[in-house]
């Protein structure tokens, strides 16, 4: 005989026994619960003061028996949170409420996590007998942003819907939608944005610039959401109840991964995952991804691997170490290694294999950068906010054929090139990986042997978007890092690119207050006065003083 679940504590024999013959109870599969059956329950129910409920499989089989308290009832396990995006679980809830309350929010949740067929509540009328009917089951994506379709029926006497097929319609449509978004191929995500400091314009401009990524990515962006709290909950991050609120909207919208604008703890990451069966990406997560698409060079590619696995090394699970690596003797018998310090040693190895490789690389930099030192040739580097136009510029000033695209981080390799100025000077201008607010930490450590050719650097051009409304943050957010490279002392020209979206007594006051060449390098307006510019501070008569007041 099959066991009750639930707050089974203090019933009496006779309770129980009547509890377990509901196991030998059918239901027609057409209808939701049978006059019988409700009428079974609310007399159990009125007598326990307790909800009891059933889950009923397509057959019309009971399959388990709930017991609960005065006000809810808790589910056995039955499986996984997410059965699947196109088949329903194949179960129903019957349960009962004292009170003949509508169904609450617990069932509603536990109708769309489980993706239980259908959840209905029967009211406990006078003496026990059954009274309203309130039931409920999943609708696909809709315009409404609906979840579900709630109904109610004054008695369960009356005539109900005919369950197979409502269940048999609804499974179509959900096949249906999975079968459009596999045409497209894309993973789909919710992107998350938490606002900790009131400031909401700049949280909102932080989320924007993640759609960006997201696309950058190759990620579709089905829907975003801005938390603003006082502080971070340290086991979401978001609200429990806006956590529940992202889960039932992914499940309607078949998305397979939440981004969330701030760096994840690994056990925010953990639990976040654990109550959301998704995949979790946090800002960094996916800068590194990006940054994996793009790397072309063999020693992009190794940058890119070392900063990914310092980051995903804490986020294994944490384990005692102090059993690790034993031999025999006292302490030393059992089961040795585990697993999981296997791969988190594995990881170290490769993190140490790595870093020797990308120093040996710094190495061979250095020989070049020396080689060209001794030709003396004057270096400019070009810096700046990601997708701001560098190699764009590039390309209009030397004719080079380096890849521009309208997404970030576009292009990550380190790209030279030779530059002749007037009366026979030459030039080395090199283009850089491009810098972003919140910059991983790992990926500069992993990229500074890329950018160890700014130091060589006899003048630094700026690139700024300059029709861009965060362009103060950015130029922020560069100074911020060329800072913590020690390269603030370095001569700089700020060139505001795309000064063609802006209107000219913008573009000149921006200039007064602010100094620099306005130009657009889409159209090659204003590159004859960066290059007279830069010619000036380089090879004019007193150019140390010169350049230090660029």
């Amino acid at each position: 005989m099959k066991e009750i679940y639930g707050n089974t504590l203090g019933l009496k024999a006779n309770e129980q026994h009547r509890l377990r013959n509901t196991f030998r109870r059918r239901v027609s599969p057409h209808e939701i619960v049978s006059p019988e059956l409700a009428r079974h329950l609310t007399e159990l129910s009125h007598e326990t003061n307790r909800q009891v409920g059933v889950l009923i499989n397509r057959k019309g089989e009971i399959e388990h028996v709930v017991v609960g308290n005065a006000h809810k009832l808790e589910l056995p396990d039955i499986g996984r949170a997410r059965a699947g995006q196109v088949r329903l679980r194949g179960l129903r809830l019957v349960h009962t409420h004292l009170k003949s309350e509508p169904l609450t929010k617990d069932d509603l949740t536990d109708l769309a996590l489980l993706r239980l067929d259908c959840v209905a509540a029967v009211g406990v009328g006078n003496e026990g007998l059954p009274s309203v009917l309130h039931y409920a089951y999943l609708v696909p994506e809709n315009g409404t942003g609906e979840f579900w379709h709630v109904a109610t029926l004054p008695s369960v006497h009356q005539e109900q819907p005919d369950l197979v097929d409502t269940l048999g319609a609804l499974e179509e449509e959900f096949s249906r939608k999975a079968a459009a978004r596999a045409v497209g191929g894309r993973e789909k995500a919710i992107l998350v944005a938490v606002c900790l400091d009131g400031n909401r314009g700049r949280a909102e401009a932080s989320l924007s610039e993640l759609k960006e990524l997201a696309r950058t990515a190759g990620v579709e962006v089905v829907d975003s959401v801005l938390q603003v709290k006082r502080e971070a909950d340290p086991r979401y991050l978001i609200g429990r109840g806006k956590l529940e609120d992202l889960n039932l909207r992914s499940m309607q919208s078949m998305v397979d991964l939440l981004i969330f604008d701030k760096d994840l703890t690994p056990s925010q990451g953990r639990h976040i995952g654990e109550a959301t069966s998704l995949k979790i990406l946090d800002r960094t997560q996916l800068i590194l991804d990006i940054f994996a698409q793009r790397a072309q060079s063999a020693e992009g590619k190794l940058q890119v691997e070392l900063a990914q696995l310092k980051y995903r090394l804490p986020r294994l699970v944490q384990s005692d170490d102090s059993l690790s690596r034993l031999a025999g003797g006292i302490g030393g018998r059992g089961p040795g290694e585990t697993k999981l310090e296997i791969d988190r040693r594995r990881v170290r190895e490769r993190i140490t294999h790595l870093e020797k490789r990308i120093d040996l690389i710094g190495r061979e930099r250095s020989v070049r950068r020396a080689q060209r030192n001794r030709r003396e040739l004057p270096v400019i580097s070009i810096v700046g906010y990601t997708n701001a136009g560098k190699s764009t510029l590039l390309n209009a000033i030397t004719n080079a054929q380096v890849l521009a695209e309208n997404k970030l981080f576009a292009t990550l390799d380190p790209t030279s090139r030779r530059l002749r100025f007037p009366q026979e000077r030459e030039v080395i201008i090199t283009d850089t990986v491009g810098f972003i607010r919140d910059l991983p930490k790992d990926l500069v450590a992993a990229f500074r042997a890329t950018l160890e050719e700014l130091y060589d650097a006899s003048l630094l051009l700026h690139v700024v978007d300059t029709a861009d409304p965060a362009r103060d943050e950015q130029v922020e957010a560069v100074e911020k890092i060329l800072s913590s490279l020690g390269l603030m002392e370095k001569p700089r020209l700020m060139v505001w690119n795309k000064a063609d979206l802006l209107g000219a007594e913008e573009v000149d006051s921006l200039l007064r207050s602010r100094g620099g060449v306005a130009i657009s390098a889409q159209t090659r307006e204003g590159l004859t006065a960066l290059l007279a510019k830069a010619d000036t501070t380089l090879f004019a008569e007193g150019a140390s003083e010169t350049m230090g007041v660029v």
